[in-house]
This record gives C-alpha cells, structure tokens and sequence, in this order.
C-alpha cells in the first residue's frame, strides 16, 4: 500500500478537513449513472493536471469514481476540488505605441475650410473674399463647438484673414476719402 501525505477518508466521514458533499447531493442515494461518473473523473483530471492531487491520490479517488453506486459518493470525491479548471487572468500584453491602431479621425469641417481659402484669396481678390472668410469662420466656429469636428484653426485663420482684410480697405477708403476731402477736389 502506499503511503500518501493525506490523510485516508471515507465517504461516511465527517469532520474538519474532510471533504463534504456538493449541497444538494449530501448522500444522495440516487444512483450515479456513467455520466454523472465521467464528470466526476473530468473534475478530478482538472484537478490533477492543477497540480491539487499526487497521482496516486488521483488514481485512488479514479478507481472509488468508477466504484461509486451513488451521487452522492461522486460528490465526496470531488467535494474539496474546484468544479472544472480555475480560470487564470489573463497576463498584461504592453503593446508597442508604433503597433496600437490610431485613433478614429473626426471630419473637418468644411465651411472652416472654406473660411481658411477665402482669407487666403484676399490679397488676389482685392479684398472681395474678406467678408466671405468672416462669415464662413463665424460659422464654422459655431458648428465645431456643437458637432465636435476638427478645423477650429482653419476657421480662426479665415477669420483673422477676413478681417485684417476687410479692415485694410476700410482704412484704405477712408484715408483716400480724408485726403480727397483735404484737397478740395
């Protein structure tokens, strides 16, 4: 016979460190069928492979699983094992920055677009896109705060344009205005 760490334990046993049945299953006198019998050795394999049983503690409980006549006997030998594998979290995989996909893209807004253009245009139109590139950037401003889109700097650059322009040929009218009224003519 051989010797085990364990201490030997019957199914009519009971007491501290001795294994007790499923609840529910608590010497249960129905009969244990074949498969009731292969789940029982599917815990002990599991329970095995775990490293919670020796392999003669194994054999032994095996050899009582395929003897067992009832339910309830089942259920003590597999009673201090969990029922099937323990899950094991899963380990942290760090994934380099370079292989993380990127961030979904949000759309630029058109009309900031547009206003960026028409400031742009100025210098080549006379001015004749400053008031489009200020309404067009006032808009578009309004619309990225509400929908969350990309093109703020775009709408801000049409603006300032716009109006740098637009204030320009103000000026340019009044001082030739001024000078046309001073020299009388």
């Amino acid at each position: 016979m051989s010797h085990s760490p364990y201490p030997q334990w019957q199914p009519w046993q009971q007491g501290p460190g001795v294994p007790q049945p499923w609840a529910g299953q608590a010497g249960s006198p129905m009969l244990a069928s074949h498969a009731d019998r292969e789940r029982a050795i599917d815990v002990l394999r599991s329970g095995y492979g775990e490293g919670r049983l020796e392999k003669t503690e194994f054999d032994r409980r095996v050899a009582r699983a395929y003897a067992a006549r009832t339910v309830g006997e089942l259920a003590l030998l597999v009673a201090d094992l969990p029922q099937g594998p323990v899950p094991h979290a899963p380990a942290p995989v760090g994934v380099p920055p370079a292989f993380l996909p990127l961030p979904p893209r949000t759309r630029t807004n058109g009309k900031a677009v547009a206003a960026a253009v028409c400031g742009g245009l100025c210098l080549f139109t006379a001015g004749l896109t400053g008031i489009p590139a200020i309404i067009l950037g006032h808009s578009a401003r309004s619309e990225i705060r509400r929908t969350g889109e990309e093109g703020d700097g775009f709408a801000i650059a049409g603006l300032v344009l716009g109006w740098l322009s637009t204030a320009g040929w103000v000026l340019l009218f009044m001082v030739s205005f001024v000078v046309a009224a001073a020299s009388g003519g």
